[in-house]
């Protein structure tokens, strides 16, 4: 099922439901007009109430909405499901500039991998460098030999199967660069405007408290996002090896491809009020301080575990890393 379909008949009595997150803690809800009031039930209070199982066709189809809601603001009956829930492929498409630059970072990728063999002196994956690829003859030429011996090496019958490897990965990446463009630059710039704010204020102690709490979350909340980028340079910079396994890199890239939308999503609304921010100390700053910190707060501000003295200590193996969750 492709499309947004619900047999109870509690569905066809309730007008035109709407399913969404709820805006206090992003709990997945159906809203419906009750009167002149609007209501939010929670899809699983909903599921309780009406006894609709998991494994039902309806209670399969609710998981498929709660998961949706991740990728698209709404869905009403009759809407298609978006592609990240149905066949793993995205729902939006990048820029056509960040496909030129994962397909560039690929093909410099190959001529580090060739000039590291060589001994050679091999250029840098920056932008400048990047941007420069299809009009500097040298690096062509470069880009030429690293074609045809990783050809070779891949058991390819030329350089042209190569180049459809790297185009295909580098469709896949090109949602990564556009989400570098689109999230880790803007929080760079807020974390950037936070630090300048921070070394100008000279507000009352309430303020400067806030100011300081936000700009040390955002920190926190900067590294944690670069993380995910650097684990996913680090994985395809081995060009060679992520072409030979060109499935599993996938995989791997949609992954975190998915959760860094999610993230950017719910960034969007806060990384939209710091672009318009100029730096003028007002109240409208203060104000976006305090949004800020509620944003960050629940997301980064460091948790102390408390452990029962009188439950048993769970073993060193069940121990599971703190993940984010958006």
């Amino acid at each position: 099922m492709d499309r947004c379909v619900l047999q109870h008949r509690l569905f066809g009595i309730m007008g035109e439901p709407m399913f969404r997150r709820s805006e206090t803690d992003g709990t997945p809800v159906m809203v419906v007009l009750l009167g002149e009031r609007i209501a939010a039930i929670p899809l699983r209070s909903l599921q309780h109430e009406f006894g609709i199982e998991d494994a039902s066709d309806d209670g399969r189809m609710l998981g498929l909405i709660a998961e949706s809601l991740d990728y698209v603001t709404g869905l009403r009956i009759g809407d298609p499901l978006p592609q990240e829930v149905l066949t793993g492929n995205a729902s939006w498409e990048p820029d056509q500039i960040h496909r030129q630059i994962a397909d560039a970072r690929l093909r410099l990728q190959l001529v580090r991998w060739l000039g590291a063999g060589a001994g050679a002196e091999t250029p840098n994956l920056d932008a400048e460098t990047l941007a420069r690829v299809a009009d500097d003859p040298a690096l062509r030429q470069q880009v030429h030999d690293a074609l045809a011996r990783a050809a070779e090496m891949l058991g390819l019958e030329d350089a042209e199967q190569v180049v459809a490897l790297i185009e295909d990965l580098a469709y896949e990446l090109a949602f990564i660069e556009a989400l570098r463009h689109r999230l880790l630059r803007r929080v760079k710039m807020m974390v950037e405007k936070l630090e300048r704010l921070t070394r100008a204020f000279r507000g009352d102690s309430s303020h400067m408290e806030t100011l300081t709490q936000v700009q040390r979350l955002s920190g926190v909340a900067l590294r944690q996002i670069s993380v995910r980028f650097d684990e996913l340079d680090a994985q395809t910079g081995e060009v060679l090896a992520a072409l030979r396994n060109a499935d599993s890199q996938r995989a791997f890239i949609r992954s975190n491809r998915d959760w860094l939308y999610r993230a950017q999503r719910a960034w969007e609304p806060i990384l939209s009020a710091w672009d318009r921010a100029d730096g003028t100390i007002d109240d409208g700053l203060f104000a976006l301080l305090a949004r800020s910190y509620r944003f960050l707060a629940p997301r980064f501000m460091p948790v102390t575990e408390w452990i029962s003295t009188t439950k048993p200590k769970p073993r060193r193996k069940d121990k599971q890393p703190a993940r984010m969750i958006w």
